[in-house]
């Protein structure tokens, strides 16, 4: 009987307490060129095989691939991050190995991934873990630049995280600068719109929608792609639920850090942009006050002229046994919930 109500009142105490919070790290990495061995006869990949001008091997790719995964877990502050948006994928048996044959195996990672038009077969891909994001639907958003030129698909994944709110997260590789930046900028113009028509179309559904949206833009916070055409706003601004806000903007106006530098100066091409309803206080699922965060762990770094820089795995077609030409970048979701 003292058994039963002794069970009776830890029941009553746990019911009755006030919701608990954990937090939910959800991290951008661009993994520059993460190509396996073998060649494909539909992609420009020839440069990465045994025989191409990388004289890529399958020990270099999997000291790559063990590389990628220490810079992942250190973004996870050697914690599994619980969302992960990658660029520079190649196909769908990279992701796999980086997931299954690293040290990442232990995590239960899943993934979402599709093979794009880009015509050197890079991609984007989304790891997420079951237990903090429950995977409901996904859809791949064709940025259309006509007949002639192809570019990645935009990855938007819908799922249910732990307090049970429905999240939208958005996995971005806008096109490059390659040819000029002001001759290539209505490319990126084209993916900023065709995001924006797919979030229009969420709030028009609910102005409250949860969305995330990262990766690697070639435009930086004030560029005309994000602040115009997305309609990416500052967090320092008024917090409206159906507006975007850009996290990165705090940064960029600092001038003096990022997470890729060209040139020798830093920029922050690597962004997180949030919905409203993110970054209200009444909110269960919620941005902590520290933003968006770069990952700069000294071992992503090198010396260089110009100062550190990201240790990046490739300098021209040579292996420098790196890990990337950008820095991770994440943010933490406060999740109310019941423990």
């Amino acid at each position: 009987m003292r058994k039963k109500f002794c069970l009776i009142c830890l029941m009553h105490l746990i019911f009755s307490m006030p919701l608990m919070a954990k937090n939910l790290r959800i991290i951008s990495y661009n993994l520059e060129n993460l190509f396996d061995c073998e060649n494909d006869s539909v992609t420009n990949d020839d440069s990465f095989t045994p025989e191409g001008a990388h004289q890529w091997t399958e020990k270099k790719y999997r000291y790559k691939l063990n590389n990628l995964s220490k810079a992942i877990t250190a973004a996870g502050e050697w914690e599994f991050p619980g969302i992960i948006g990658l660029c520079e994928v190649e196909n769908e048996k990279v992701v796999s190995d980086l997931i299954h044959q690293t040290q990442l195996k232990i995590c239960g990672y899943q993934y979402v991934h599709k093979d794009s038009p880009d015509r050197r077969g890079v991609d984007v891909a989304l790891l997420y873990q079951p237990q903090q994001f429950q995977l409901i639907q996904t859809q791949f958003l064709k940025v259309d630049l006509g007949a002639e030129l192809k570019t990645r698909d935009i990855l938007h994944a819908t799922g249910v995280i732990s307090n049970g709110d429905t999240l939208h997260v958005f996995v971005n590789h806008w096109p490059s600068r390659y040819g000029g930046e002001l001759e290539s900028q209505p490319k990126r113009n084209k993916a900023a719109q065709t995001l924006r028509t797919c979030i229009d179309s969420l709030f028009n559904t609910s102005p409250f929608s949860k969305i995330v949206i990262m990766g690697d833009f070639n435009d930086y916070p004030d560029d005309e792609s994000l602040h115009i055409v997305l309609q990416a706003h500052s967090p320092n601004d008024s917090i409206e639920f159906n507006r975007l806000y850009n996290l990165a903007i705090p940064l960029n106006e600092k001038g003096k850090t990022g997470s890729h530098k060209f040139g020798g100066e830093w920029g922050m091409l690597d962004q997180i942009i949030v919905s409203g309803s993110l970054l209200k206080d009444s909110s269960k699922s919620k941005v902590l006050p520290n933003g968006l965060t770069i990952c700069r762990e000294k071992f992503l770094f090198k010396e260089s002229s110009t100062g550190e820089m990201p240790k990046r795995a490739f300098l021209g077609t040579f292996f420098a046994y790196g890990f990337s030409d950008h820095l991770p970048v994440f943010i933490d979701l406060k999740i109310e919930k019941r423990e």
